[in-house]
C-alpha cells in the first residue's frame, strides 16, 4: 500500500482518489476549499455529457463508456445527477464529409446509435426554440445529456470521505518537496510537509501556475458562460430543447435546457483569455456578453432578450492538441499530472478515475497513449484549438 498525495479536490482529484484508495492505498486530498472549491471548473450547474466527438473513435468509445456508468451512478447516489435529455448539434449549412457534425453523425450511426438528422422542417415541428430558417442541418442523439456538475462534486467528495480517503481541506499547497530522486511530497503555505510515495496534481487551470515549469505545455483559460431567464420557459424544457451545439464550430455556442434553477445555461467555447483562475479580471467582458446577444438575436429569438441572472468564466487547462495529460513526469519520479482537461473533461468522470490510477500504478492502459508526456507540444494555438471547438 503506498501513501499518495492528490493536490486538487475537483473532479479530477475526487474520482482519482475514490479509484485509488478502492485499490488500497492511503490516499490524502489537499484542497484549499471551500468545498466544491467556488472557482473550480466543475462547481457549475451544468456540464455536457455526450459521445459525439467527430471521427474521434477513442473519445467516442471513452464517453459511451462513461455515459454508462452515469446511469449506473444515478441509481448508486440515489439522486438523479445525470439528465438524459439527449444532444443535438446543427449547421447553418449542409453538412459535409470533415465537418464535426458530419463526422459525428457518421461515426454514431456506425456504432448504433439511434441518431437522427435534423432538417430545418423536422426543428421547426419538434424543437420551437431554433429559428429553423437559420439551420439547415445536423443530427440528434438521444443517448447523452448533461450532469450537475456541482452536486457531482459534493457527493463524490463525500464518497471519497466514507471510502476513508483524508481530505484536508484549507491546504493550500504552495510547492513540490523535491529532492534528486524526485518528488516526496508536498509544502503547504503555512510551512506544513505532507509527505507521499507519489504526488499527484489534479489541480485543474491551477497546474501551470502551481507547477511553473508546466507552463511550456498547459495554460490555463478563461471562457464565458451565462445563465438566462427565458421568458418563455415552455420552450426551453428538457422535452423540447436538448443540449446543443450552434454551429459549434463557428460560432463556439453551446447550451443547456432549464434545469432545477430555471435558467438556460450557455457558453462559448473557444482559445478563451489566458490567466490565472483567481485573476481580478475573471469576470464577463462587455464585448462577450455583446457576443451572446448577437447569437441569440438569429439563433433563440425568444432568448435574445432575456435576463441574464448570473455570468462567470469557465476555466479550462488547455493542452496544444485537446487531448488530456496523464502522466508520471519522467524527470521527476513520483510526480503524476492529472489535468489538460481542454474545457471537454467532466463527462468522462465515471472513467477517469481508473484512468489516472492505472497512471499511478504505472498499468497498462492503451488510452493513456494519447494521454501521456509530451513536451514538445506547446498550448494555445488557434489551428488546434480550432480543431476541438467541437468538444465543449
Amino acid at each position: 500500500m503506498a501513501t499518495l498525495l492528490i493536490v486538487g479536490a475537483g473532479i479530477n482529484g475526487v474520482v482519482a482518489a475514490i479509484a485509488l484508495r478502492q485499490r488500497g492505498h492511503k490516499v490524502i486530498l489537499i484542497d484549499p476549499g471551500p468545498l466544491p472549491h467556488p472557482l473550480a471548473a466543475s462547481t457549475d450547474i451544468s456540464k455536457a455529457v455526450r459521445s459525439c466527438y467527430g471521427d474521434d473513435e477513442l473519445y467516442t468509445a471513452l464517453a459511451e463508456r462513461a455515459i454508462a456508468r452515469w446511469r449506473e451512478w444515478n441509481t448508486e447516489f440515489g439522486d438523479t445527477l445525470y439528465h438524459e435529455v439527449g444532444v443535438m448539434f446543427l449547421r447553418q449549412a449542409e453538412m459535409q464529409p470533415g465537418d464535426f457534425e458530419y463526422e459525428s453523425f457518421r461515426l454514431l450511426s456506425e456504432r448504433k446509435h439511434k441518431v437522427e438528422r435534423m432538417t430545418s422542417n423536422r426543428l421547426r415541428e419538434t424543437f420551437p426554440a431554433w429559428n429553423a430558417e437559420k439551420f439547415q442541418d445536423g443530427f440528434y442523439d438521444p443517448e447523452g445529456g448533461y450532469a450537475e456538475s456541482g452536486r457531482v462534486v459534493g457527493a463524490l467528495l463525500k464518497r471519497a470521505a466514507s471510502l476513508g480517503v483524508d481530505l484536508q481541506e484549507k491546504s493550500q499547497f504552495a510547492h513540490l518537496d523535491e529532492t534528486d530522486n524526485g518528488a516526496k511530497g508536498a509544502v503547504l503555505t503555512d510551512g506544513t510537509r505532507l509527505k507521499g510515495d507519489k504526488v499527484i496534481i489534479a489541480a485543474g487551470a491551477w497546474t501551470p501556475h502551481l507547477l511553473p515549469f508546466t507552463s511550456r505545455f498547459l495554460r490555463s483559460t478563461g471562457h464565458p458562460l451565462f445563465h438566462l431567464q427565458p421568458n418563455d420557459p415552455t420552450r426551453f424544457a428538457p422535452a423540447r430543447f436538448p443540449m446543443f451545439g450552434g454551429d459549434i464550430t463557428k460560432t463556439g455556442y453551446y447550451g443547456f435546457p432549464i434545469g432545477r434553477e430555471g435558467v438556460v445555461k450557455i457558453g462559448r467555447h473557444g482559445p478563451g483569455r489566458e490567466m490565472p483562475p483567481d485573476s481580478s479580471e475573471r469576470m464577463v467582458t462587455a464585448d462577450e456578453e455583446a457576443g451572446l446577444r448577437e447569437f441569440l438575436g438569429w439563433a433563440f429569438p425568444t432568448l435574445a432578450d432575456a435576463r441574464i441572472t448570473e455570468s462567470r468564466l469557465c476555466f479550462y487547462c488547455d493542452t496544444h492538441d485537446g487531448n488530456f495529460w496523464i502522466a508520471e513526469d519522467p524527470d521527476r519520479a513520483g510526480l503524476i499530472i492529472a489535468a489538460g482537461d481542454s474545457g471537454h473533461g467532466f463527462k468522462f468522470a465515471p472513467v477517469l478515475g481508473e484512468i489516472i490510477a492505472d497512471a499511478v500504478e504505472a498499468k497498462d492502459n492503451p488510452v493513456l497513449e494519447r494521454f501521456r508526456w509530451r513536451p514538445e507540444v506547446r498550448p494555445g494555438t488557434e489551428k488546434e484549438a480550432a480543431r476541438f471547438l467541437g468538444q465543449a
